[in-house]
C-alpha cells in the first residue's frame, strides 16, 4: 500500500524534527508564527459563540479528558498485556516484551514533556502567568499521553492481530490523538501550536518503535516493516 510505504519513510520523522524545531523557535522567541495560534482561537470562539447548542463544548471536554493519565495509561498496559498474552499463546519467544515495552513508554511520556514544559514556561491561551514552580502549556501534555499512549498500544495490539484489526486499531489511535488535540483547542486549554508539538513528539517514538517492534515467530529479527499494511 502506497500508505504503508509513505508510513515507513525516513522522510516521516524528518518532517517531525524540521517542525518541531521550527515551533520550538518560535515559541521561544515568540516569532511571528504564534499569530496563527491567535487566529486559531479567534476562529474557535468565534464558532463557540455561533453554536446555539452547548453540545460541541462538552463533546471538546470529553475529548480532552482521553489524554489524561486515566484512561490513556491503563489502556496503554492492558494493551500491553493484552499482546503478551496472545504473544505467549502462539508459542513464541520473548512473549513479555510488550509489557516492559508498554510500561517503559508509559515512564518516557512525562520525561519528554515535563521539562521541556518548565524550560519554555509558556503561558496558556488565557494569558495568565505562570505560579512559581508551575509548568508552561508548550508542548501539549495531554496531546503527547493520547498520541503515544494509544499509538503504542496500537502498535503492540498490531503485532499480534490479522491485517484488518491492525488497521482498525491505528485508526483509533489516530483518531484518539487528533480527537484530543481538538478538543484542547476547542475547550481553550491549549493553543494549537502546543498540540502540533506533541503530535511530532509522538512521530518521533512511534515510528522507531514500529520498525523496531518484532513480531512472534520473528525470533530476534527486527519487524520486516510497518504495521499500516
Amino acid at each position: 500500500m502506497r500508505v504503508s510505504r509513505a508510513a515507513r519513510s525516513a522522510a516521516v520523522p524528518a518532517v517531525a524534527v524540521v517542525v518541531l524545531l521550527a515551533v520550538s523557535w518560535q515559541v521561544a522567541v515568540d516569532g511571528p508564527l504564534l499569530g496563527l495560534d491567535r487566529w486559531v482561537r479567534r476562529a474557535v470562539h468565534t464558532a463557540r459563540h455561533d453554536l446555539p447548542s452547548a453540545l460541541p463544548d462538552r463533546l471538546g471536554h470529553l475529548l480532552s479528558d482521553l489524554g489524561s493519565g486515566v484512561p490513556a495509561i491503563p489502556v496503554l498496559l492492558l494493551a500491553g498485556a493484552l499482546a503478551a498474552w496472545r504473544w505467549r499463546r502462539s508459542g513464541s519467544g520473548r512473549w513479555w516484551l510488550p509489557l516492559p515495552v508498554a510500561a517503559l513508554t508509559a515512564g518516557l511520556i512525562p520525561l519528554l514533556v515535563v521539562p521541556a514544559k518548565s524550560a519554555f514556561a509558556r503561558p496558556g491561551p488565557l494569558g495568565e502567568a505562570l505560579t512559581p514552580g508551575q509548568w508552561g502549556w508548550y508542548p501539549s501534555g495531554h496531546t503527547a499521553t493520547a498520541a503515544i499512549s494509544y499509538g503504542v498500544a496500537a502498535l503492540l495490539l498490531a503485532r499480534v492481530s490479522g491485517p484488518r484489526a491492525a488497521r482498525v486499531a491505528t485508526a483509533v489511535a489516530a483518531l484518539s490523538a487528533a480527537g484530543v488535540g481538538a478538543g484542547l483547542v476547542w475547550s481553550d486549554f491549549h493553543w494549537l501550536l502546543d498540540v502540533v508539538a506533541s503530535w511530532c513528539l509522538a512521530v518521533l517514538v512511534l515510528w522507531p518503535f514500529d520498525r523496531w517492534l518484532p513480531r512472534p515467530g520473528a525470533g530476534g529479527r527486527q519487524a520486516s516493516g510497518s504495521s499500516l499494511r
